[in-house]
């Protein structure tokens, strides 16, 4: 796995800029929370009775980045990557047969793609999100994005903290 550089947010920019660096931010931060782990260490759950692993966080991420920028803002024809309707958790419930390279790679591959479906659009354009019916801007998908990391990436801390002992990043 290639770990990137974590980004840091400019303290003055235009509305656009603030917003795709602090995905930026995030994004690299999920990833720096699995930087130099084991397979077997990205599988580990949290905590009884949570499933919830590094592995699975990534896994949903990708699902997540697709929804919002493929499905909703490009309005693609792209199904669910991990989950379904008859299984809504398997994006978080990760088995052995479960691999980190292909969960790493389908969740950067998702991130181009959402940077590409974001290209030369203006933060008012809007996509439409069927599973709630409703039209939103890409400026709320920005925000939105940034927020659902921010809230993954605490559960990635605490993960990250009880396998090893890392804090920080």
């Amino acid at each position: 796995m290639i770990v990137p550089e974590r980004p840091q947010p400019p303290t003055v920019s235009d509305e656009r800029t603030s917003l795709e660096s602090w995905l930026d931010f995030h994004r690299a931060t999920l990833a720096l929370k699995c930087a130099g782990l084991d397979e077997a260490q990205l599988r580990e759950a949290s905590a009884p009775p949570s499933s919830m692993s590094l592995m699975g966080l990534v896994r949903h991420m990708a699902d997540v980045e697709r929804s919002w920028f493929r499905r909703c803002l490009a309005r693609e024809e792209a199904g669910p990557i991990y989950y379904s309707d008859e299984d809504p958790d398997r994006d978080l419930e990760v088995t052995e047969a479960d691999g980190w390279e292909e969960a790493y790679a389908t969740w950067q591959a998702e991130i181009a793609a959402a940077r590409e479906a974001a290209r030369g659009r203006s933060l008012d354009d809007r996509g439409f999100a069927p599973h709630r019916n409703k039209e939103f801007d890409l400026r709320w998908i920005y925000m939105h994005m940034i927020e659902e990391y921010a809230r993954h990436n605490g559960h990635a801390d605490l993960i990250r903290e009880r396998i090893d002992g890392a804090t920080g990043a």
